[in-house]
């Protein structure tokens, strides 16, 4: 299993690289576009959809997404909208989402669920390609955070884990995951604003390192959102597209709670 998971994780890798430095701006958003096709299939069977009801919801959430990517693409005259969806996101993650898993509140079936796939999924979807057009090696560096701060909790959980994180919604995560996870990132950090950005000031360099585990801290509660909405609908994985990974939304989840702030932040600095 862990062979299938690291030749997939392999292989998406050279795709997504191939993708980000090579693709022209209308390629890389026709990409978005079927991405945000798939993962809101994926998250329509979360939210119990079925049939006709799960197809229209893809639907209209990648006209919803298309329609964002459009104003990303044309931010002079809409940046406004794409801001507004980065500000949605952003008090989603801080407010919404922790108190439905503090206190278990889960989203009924109908316009509760859909409405949260739309905040989940496509101000993500607007970030990828905003932060991109930006600098391709910007949203690298963004997403990179999130896939360090994944594998170091994987294997230093499986290490040295003993006290779970939320053992009611994802059982496999430890706290001594999530520190060994802030390290890596913090290290991180560290090389990529010296060496990515030539901060030599330990001032700066400390506050780009801190900047980092605000994301991964986030990705962190991304993810736990994920694993309740799937806990909920009773599925493992949020689909199977993926040999060792499941869906498209497994692999994103924490992107979903860390692209929309990296994209503020960037767009505010």
């Amino acid at each position: 299993m862990l062979g299938k998971r690291i030749a997939t994780a392999v292989l998406l890798l050279v795709l997504f690289l191939a993708a980000l430095f090579r693709l022209p701006p209308l390629g890389w958003g026709t990409l978005l576009a079927l991405a945000t096709f798939g993962g809101a299939w994926e998250w329509a069977r979360l939210a119990q959809l079925r049939g006709q009801g799960a197809v229209l919801y893809a639907l209209a959430s990648t006209a919803a997404g298309c329609a964002l990517l459009w104003a990303a693409w044309h931010e002079a005259g809409l940046g406004w909208l794409v801001q507004a969806g980065y500000w949605l996101s952003l008090a989603f993650w801080v407010v919404i989402a922790p108190l439905s898993l503090a206190r278990r509140i889960r989203f009924a079936p109908g316009f509760q669920s859909w409405l949260a796939g739309w905040i989940v999924l496509l101000p993500a979807i607007a970030a990828m390609f905003q932060i991109r057009a930006t600098d391709p090696w910007l949203l690298l560096g963004f997403m990179a955070t999130v896939w360090i701060s994944d594998t170091a909790a994987f294997f230093v959980g499986r290490r040295f884990g003993r006290h779970k994180l939320a053992p009611s919604v994802s059982p496999g995560k430890t706290w001594e995951g999530v520190a060994g996870a802030l390290l890596a990132v913090a290290l991180f950090g560290i090389a990529w604003g010296h060496w990515g950005f030539g901060h030599s000031d330990p001032l700066r360099l400390a506050g780009f390192a801190g900047f980092l585990l605000v994301l991964a801290a986030f990705g962190v509660l991304g993810d736990l959102f994920e694993s309740a909405m799937k806990r909920e609908a009773g599925v493992k994985d949020s689909g199977s597209v993926l040999p060792g990974h499941g869906g498209i939304l497994d692999r994103i989840d924490a992107l979903t709670s860390t692209l929309p702030i990296a994209a503020l932040a960037t767009l505010l600095s």
